[in-house]
């Protein structure tokens, strides 16, 4: 028998699958409408850090953000169950610092203290009786949930370095979540921002995919990140740890493990770079395609690995589930990190 969660979000199937369209297609429109002014005023100059050679707008990330909340909030609205406004407040404001960021570069700390004060906002505002450890203080474990935020919001904008990468983390994860709420795993709220979400990046996808004729920018990968994180704290909040964990899996490995990276090596560890495994891999001889590809996969094996997790409801199984998603990982990150091959296989 299906819990009443299943039976809200199944009931929805149809609202769900317009919303995804919708934000498709409104994104696509958006763009193309947004991107002369993004070619004049947010052109991306290729430096010595950058995956791209020619000078590419920026910003597309307004289209993909406005598309996700609008049609969000429009069809929660409409089946009773309204996006948190402290969500949306949030999410638009991150989007705006972003923004500034793209435009006229915003200092290190200045930048940090005002994506803190975003994720405060969605971590602190949430109802007390949502908790992942029942057993460590409220305070702390929404502390920890801060830290943790600010985290994978940054990740994710470090993450979103080639064309389609970040289409290749954010599609997969999305609409596992959005099974997962199937089964009984999440709210309707969640569940419709995951679906506006998939669809606003399958409309940027098309503009994105190598060679890109526009990027999202930090107005696009930091709300996305916030956004996500979102997603996935719900996940967590209503006991499928393992799932939270097992989907951004490869984002968060290869972010992590470049940052204590660069500290052991004394780096200065907030500056741009282009030392994350995924970049390694271009500078090694992997094109563009064939990496965002191999993580793509490795994303759709990980989301049946938290749908799996969360059929089984397991704890025993999570951490079998777990370990093999671990282990996909690492075998991929060390594949980026050693991969050779000829200039004769690149031209090819």
């Amino acid at each position: 028998m299906r819990s009443p969660l299943a039976m809200t979000v199944l009931n929805h199937r149809p609202l769900l699958v317009l919303a995804a369209l919708a934000a498709s297609l409104i994104c696509a429109a958006l763009i193309v409408l947004l991107r002369p002014l993004l070619q004049r005023y947010a052109l991306a100059r290729p430096n010595a850090r950058s995956s791209h050679v020619v000078p590419t707008p920026q910003g597309a990330g307004i289209a993909v953000i406005a598309a996700t909340l609008v049609v969000a909030c429009v069809y929660a609205l409409a089946a009773g169950e309204p996006i948190p406004l402290m969500l949306f407040g949030a999410t638009v404001f991150i989007a705006a610092t972003g923004f500034l960021d793209d435009v006229r570069t915003i200092p290190v700390l200045p930048r940090l203290l005002l994506q803190a004060a975003a994720v405060a906002v969605v971590v602190f505002s949430a109802p007390a009786d949502l908790r992942i450890v029942p057993a460590i203080p409220l305070a702390l474990e929404r502390a920890g949930l801060l830290f943790a935020g600010l985290w994978f919001v940054n990740l994710v904008n470090f993450m979103d370095g080639l064309d389609l990468m970040t289409a290749a983390e954010v599609v997969p994860t999305t609409a596992a979540i959005v099974l997962i709420s199937w089964l009984g795993g999440l709210p309707l709220a969640p569940t419709l921002t995951a679906a506006t979400l998939f669809g606003a990046m399958l409309g940027f996808a098309p503009f994105n995919r190598p060679v890109a004729r526009v990027f999202l920018g930090d107005v696009g990968s930091l709300p996305i990140g916030l956004l996500l994180g979102w997603c996935l704290l719900a996940l967590a909040w209503h006991q499928h740890i393992a799932a939270a964990l097992l989907l951004p899996l490869y984002y968060l490995a290869d972010a992590t493990l470049t940052l204590l990276r660069r500290i052991a090596r004394r780096e200065p560890f907030w500056a741009a770079h282009r030392t994350h495994f995924y970049q390694r891999a271009t500078d090694n001889g992997l094109t563009v395609p064939a990496v965002v590809t191999e993580v793509f996969v490795l994303n759709v094996a990980l989301a049946a690995l938290a749908l799996a997790s969360v059929w089984l409801n397991s704890g025993i199984a999570d951490i079998v589930l777990l370990a093999t998603g671990a282990l996909a990982v690492a075998l991929l990150l060390y594949r980026f990190s050693q991969q050779k091959v000829s200039q004769a296989s690149r031209r090819a």
